[in-house]
């Protein structure tokens, strides 16, 4: 009969395990995007449940209950109305993310399609290009009242006048990315193997265009929070039956210095809103940017 064979004897020192790369230590190595992401999903929370979050009817009027201080009663006090300025700024949430993500995605979308045509088509490049400069010669925050001037206030105005004044500067950075990606090798090999023009932009540079994108539409989202909020405060915003951060900063301004909380409140949760979508751009900047990452 044959030996039965010897097992190979174990090593004394075991090799060092791989540490496991998930979601955690993605927050963990970035940890910009876990503030920001947090801050913001606090946001998001009080938007979807700000009806059950011991609020009232927020354009529910009480004179006899006009200007009270800060309390266990009224949390954040009562404005020159009546009405609870704690459940006009959680409602008012709404009508700022609203506003500030549906700029992002509208104005990205569009940005998107003109920086692909008038990149990668030279023909188109000259005449959209000059449009696109004649709109960023205009202030956005001129550009959008203009555009308020000619329309109803309404939240859905307020968007489409946003969105206009942000496409401009998406577009030329879109048309930068697609300038450098159509002088690559495998965008010559691709157009010598006979593929066509739209496979080529859907393929290989649409792809490349969406890390950038991504980011900028985070900078848009804030910089659209707070022109809503300033065309609210000037009254060429949202009406002021809906209640929003730049509406009730606006109806308590008069009141600023024996009232300073009617403004201090929505103030307070528009520069946390805008700080977490800011930390949550700059922590995909730094994530997405091969060359700003501490280790390729």
């Amino acid at each position: 009969m044959d030996a039965p064979a010897i097992a190979a004897p174990l090593p004394d020192v075991l090799p060092p395990m791989k540490p496991r790369r998930g979601f955690i230590g993605y927050l963990r190595k970035n940890p910009t995007i876990a503030v920001g992401g947090a801050l913001l999903l606090v946001m998001l929370g009080i938007v979807v449940f700000a009806p059950y979050l011991w609020t009232v009817d927020p354009t529910a009027l009480a004179p006899a209950k006009r200007t009270r201080e800060p309390s266990a009663l009224y949390w954040f006090g009562t404005d020159m109305l009546g009405r609870d300025v704690y459940s006009r700024v959680l409602f008012g949430a709404r009508v700022s993310m609203l506003v500030g993500f549906s700029v992002a995605l509208l104005s990205s979308i569009v940005g998107l399609t003109i920086g692909l045509c008038s990149g990668f088509v030279r023909w188109a490049d000259a005449l959209v290009m000059r449009i696109m400069d004649g709109m960023m010669s205009i202030p956005p925050i001129l550009l959008a009242i203009a555009l308020m001037a000619l329309t109803r206030g309404s939240v859905q105005n307020v968007i489409i006048a946003i969105t206009i004044a942000e496409i401009p500067r998406v577009s030329r950075l879109v048309r930068g990315v697609v300038l450098s990606l159509r002088e690559q090798p495998y965008v010559d090999a691709a157009v010598a193997c006979g593929t066509r023009t739209p496979t080529i932009i859907w393929r290989h540079i649409l792809p490349n265009t969406l890390a950038p994108i991504t980011v900028q539409a985070t900078y848009i989202c804030a910089s659209a929070m707070i022109t809503e909020a300033i065309l609210s405060f000037i009254g060429a915003g949202t009406p002021p039956i809906i209640p929003s951060w730049g509406n009730i900063m606006a109806e308590g301004r008069a009141l600023w210095q024996v009232k300073p909380y009617i403004v201090f409140f929505p103030a307070v949760f528009l520069s946390i809103t805008v700080l977490a979508v800011n930390l949550l751009g700059d922590g995909l900047r730094d994530a997405l940017d091969p060359r700003m990452a501490k280790r390729l």
